[in-house]
């Protein structure tokens, strides 16, 4: 049985583990750093089967013997995409979003400067239906994650993202955006 309880700022997973007869045997309590609108938070369960499936993925998998692909984790509810590349210039990059889908980015490799903002507000540039895909002009105001070597940031489609983007310099960069429906 897992229970969850909502702080703002941190999620907090106390995992009890019972034997045949009920009796706690361990409890473990992880503790992470968790951002978001309140709004968006009430709305998904970030640990919900579909969500753990694609973190024990990322965890269990060689993900550095992996080429660059598709890889299926439950269907197509929850596809692992690999993605090699050099980092960019923040100017040559655009903020987009996904309706269908979370994109939950890990960094295999290399370290880059991924751009966060709200979607709300922003002014389309460019939509590709086929591909689940919203590009944006760039917004007035809007922050930035460092997200290195074993880091993982999961994005709501309320979240508008900008990925690829330098930290210090160009940079070669193993990445995997897995895609959960929504």
């Amino acid at each position: 049985m897992t229970k969850k309880r909502l702080q703002i700022g941190f999620y907090y997973v106390i995992l009890y583990i019972h034997n045949q007869y009920g009796t706690v045997l361990e409890e473990k309590e992880e503790i992470g750093m968790f951002f978001s609108n309140i709004s968006i938070a009430k709305k998904y369960n970030y640990l919900e089967d579909k969500f753990l499936a694609a973190y024990k993925w990322l965890e269990e998998t060689d993900i550095g013997a992996l080429s660059v692909g598709s890889y299926p984790i439950v269907g197509d509810t929850v596809v692992a995409n690999i993605q090699e590349y050099t980092t960019i210039r923040p100017e040559e990059g655009s903020f987009e979003t996904h309706e269908k889908f979370f994109d939950i980015q890990y960094m295999v490799s290399g370290k880059e400067q991924f751009g966060y903002c709200k979607r709300d507000g922003l002014v389309v540039k460019e939509r590709i239906e086929e591909s689940d895909l919203i590009f944006y002009e760039e917004p007035a105001l809007c922050g930035t994650v460092l997200l290195q070597e074993g880091d993982l940031i999961v994005v709501a489609p309320e979240d508008a993202h900008k990925p690829r983007c330098q930290a210090d310099g160009p940079e070669a960069v193993k990445k995997v955006v897995v895609k959960v429906a929504v």
